[in-house]
């Protein structure tokens, strides 16, 4: 079943678009606007995104661009009321891959997203980032794998490392790690996130997190 992200700031559309897609067998996660996308970007994997430009918040545009720059290689799709040409322009450069104007039919809605994901762009995605020459990060199952095994981690580590993979080459800040680390009923802990940060090190070489002096953590594969 392929996952689609859906932000559309129009309750009815929104509620009629995810209906109509899951009826058609597909899984939809909706949201309202650019920040919550964002998070859901963040949590999880998708086949597909399905993105208003026009939302509250980060608009569909920076969104698509940053998560770019993430290593989203998700297709996705546009909906949009504007149709310039330089509308058109800025859209495909920011990542995109088609369009469709409101107000569309569902049904030719269902072949955009069927034709993207038979096109198999989903795929460029890598089902596994290499860290080290046998040690591997499994993106859609969460796993870490050395030597083709995988290996049990604890939900902390499990977590942080899923966090470093994601921001590889990244200075994560101490303040975002506690953040994504601790849920709002659990007090952060330095001492807690050195034990987390040491554990992984024993598993994936030291080399692999380094620590950079009153800013945070930076995560780095071998290349």
């Amino acid at each position: 079943m392929s996952k689609i992200l859906l932000l559309e700031d129009d309750t009815n559309l929104n509620e009629t678009v995810t209906e109509f897609l899951e009826d058609e067998g597909y899984e939809v996660v909706s949201v309202y606007d650019g920040e919550e996308a964002q998070e859901k970007l963040y949590e999880n994997r998708y086949d597909l995104l399905l993105l208003d430009i026009n939302v509250p918040g980060l608009n569909g545009l920076d969104l698509l661009k940053e998560s770019r720059t993430q290593g989203v290689a998700a297709p996705a799709i546009y909906i949009t009321s504007m149709d310039s040409v330089e509308d058109l322009e800025e859209g495909f450069k920011s990542g995109c891959d088609d369009y469709i104007r409101k107000p569309f039919a569902l049904k030719e809605l269902k072949i955009r997203i069927e034709t993207l994901l038979k096109r198999g762009f989903y795929h460029q995605e890598k089902e596994r980032i290499m860290i080290t020459g046998d040690i591997a990060y499994d993106i859609k199952n969460n796993e870490l794998i050395i030597q083709d095994k995988p290996v049990s981690l604890g939900h902390k580590e499990a977590t942080l490392l899923k966090l470093f993979v994601k921001n590889e080459g990244r200075v994560l800040a101490h303040e975002l790690i506690f953040d994504h680390l601790w849920s709002y009923d659990e007090e952060p802990s330095d001492s807690a996130l050195r034990t987390y940060i040491k554990n992984l090190r024993k598993l994936i070489g030291k080399d692999r997190i380094v620590s950079i002096k009153k800013q945070g953590y930076k995560f780095i594969t071998e290349k």
